[in-house]
């Protein structure tokens, strides 16, 4: 007969994501869940932990994956924490708008949101715990259940370790510009205001601190990058002591399978059908970021100047272009307020550039499809990873190199001169854009073969597998023998 040590070694590794209340990290978990199970079909059974406003997110995520995600995924749910100022059914970044800040808020206050993680952890009792960075005390609940935690970051280590690096420094209160010295190829040297806002506008030092000592203290952090564009980085970032090891198992983001990719989007790749090859920007600002109306007349107006064609898929409620804009633009340019096949697009051969924010989702989709970046950060830590597109990989420009800020309130506005200028310029043939997009292609054929068989975020998905099962079978057995 079997010992239950033994059975418990053969039985699926029960494995709970718990991600942070956001379209751009629900996405990212959602893919991982389905790659876990994809790896190793008879050894991982995943489950999201979402809120109940939540699961449509990722069951919108699970249908991109196409059969290949039916039933391997499953869903959990708990109660989202109550905050005030919210109203009911509101427990995400992207419906929230301008009240987003208090998602955030509620979401990292131990006191509001971890009772229901907790309670929901202790019942489902998984054998492995794999958390976003947000929720700091995810760490020490699976340390009291003797489970394996791996914190999950949905970006890549260059912004991570630049955000690590700068803490020290951000908390004097007089410097306009925070110098990032000990950088890997460079001193980075960001302006206070491009800063993301939980570093600048908090003077708590020990709440830094236990975020920062959260990796150290967990099994490891899985990255959603590949090894090519993090190497330096995650080796600054382990010798640092800020996590004891890393799993790149990125890009997750990968192409929808044929089938998928003629789900819902008629109107658009058929437009795109109608454009020469390379000749047509893409523009989008991702789920959540608040752009005002003053700012999209004036790129909607930009756009018009620059004389280029364009597919602009824009998320703002209630904002119309300027009087005749339509009529001006014609055919030339199409704009989309509803969901757009994000990835489809950029993969399609008239597609010549993708105008961003630098969320890391959409730098990933970009990079994947070997597209040229005009960028145009926004929030969080979006200006760092401008840095990375234009300093270090220099697959993109700037639109605009005026003043800037992480609060769109206080950003200053980039008028349709800037725009037009910067979209004309880069779409010139031989100009920029064509020599950034021989590199973003040479970098999409890296990204590919990182997650292609025997690649390094093939090997390094499995090894986090391998790596949570043994950590399984040391608890296990120290649980039977105590000391």
């Amino acid at each position: 007969m079997a010992s239950a040590g033994a059975e418990r070694t053969k039985k699926k590794l029960r494995v709970l994501l718990m991600p942070f209340f956001a379209t751009s990290h629900i996405g990212p978990f959602t893919d991982l869940a389905v790659r876990l199970a994809a790896a190793r079909p008879d050894i991982v059974e995943p489950t999201l932990a979402v809120t109940p406003a939540n699961v449509q997110v990722v069951q919108s995520a699970l249908a991109r994956h196409g059969s290949a995600a039916s039933g391997v995924v499953s869903i959990a749910t708990y109660p989202f924490p109550e905050a005030a100022g919210l109203p009911p059914g509101v427990e995400n970044l992207s419906t929230a708008g301008a009240e987003g800040w208090r998602v955030d808020a509620t979401a990292v206050d131990e006191a509001l949101t971890r009772p229901a993680q907790e309670a929901l952890i202790r019942e489902l009792s998984p054998d492995a715990l794999i958390s976003d960075l947000h929720f700091v005390w995810n760490v020490d609940i699976a340390g009291e259940l003797a489970m394996p935690c791996v914190r999950f970051n949905v970006i890549g280590l260059f912004s991570v370790l630049a955000i690590h690096l700068a803490i020290a420094a951000v908390h004097d209160p007089d410097s306009e510009e925070i110098t990032i010295s000990g950088f890997p190829g460079m001193e980075l040297r960001i302006p206070r205001s491009e800063l993301p806002d939980f570093l600048t506008t908090r003077s708590d030092v020990d709440s830094d601190l236990k975020w920062e000592q959260a990796n150290t203290r967990c099994h490891g952090i899985a990255v959603n990058s590949f090894l090519f564009l993090d190497q330096p980085y995650c080796e600054k970032f382990i010798s640092s002591g800020f996590a004891k090891r890393a799993y790149h198992i990125g890009p997750l983001c990968l192409p929808q399978p044929p089938a998928m990719a003629s789900v819902g989007e008629s109107s658009c790749i058929s437009w795109l059908d109608s454009k020469p090859r390379q000749s047509v920007l893409y523009i989008c600002f991702g789920t959540f970021a608040p752009v005002s109306e003053e700012q999209l007349d004036q790129l909607a107006l930009g756009l018009e100047a620059s004389g280029e064609p364009f597919l602009w898929a824009v998320r703002a409620d209630g904002w119309s272009p300027p009087a005749g804009w339509a009529e001006r633009v014609g055919s030339r340019g199409l704009l989309v307020k509803d969901w757009v096949p994000q990835t489809a697009i950029l993969a399609h051969p008239a597609t010549a550039a993708f105008l961003t924010h630098c969320g890391w989702n959409s730098l990933l989709e970009g990079v994947m499809a070997g597209v040229p970046l005009l960028t145009w950060p926004l929030v969080f830590e979006q200006f760092i990873t401008e840095r990375l597109v234009m300093d270090v990989l220099r697959v993109g420009e700037r639109v605009w190199d005026g003043p800037r800020s992480v609060q769109y309130r206080k950003a200053a506005l980039v008028p349709s001169a800037a725009v037009a200028r910067a979209v004309a310029t880069f779409l010139k043939p031989g100009g920029t854009g064509d020599a950034a997009r021989i590199r973003a292609q040479e970098l999409a054929a890296m990204a590919h073969a990182a997650v292609a068989e025997g690649g390094s975020s093939y090997s390094d998905l499995r090894r986090l597998i391998d790596d949570l099962v043994e950590a399984r079978a040391v608890a296990g057995a120290a649980a039977k023998h105590p000391h």
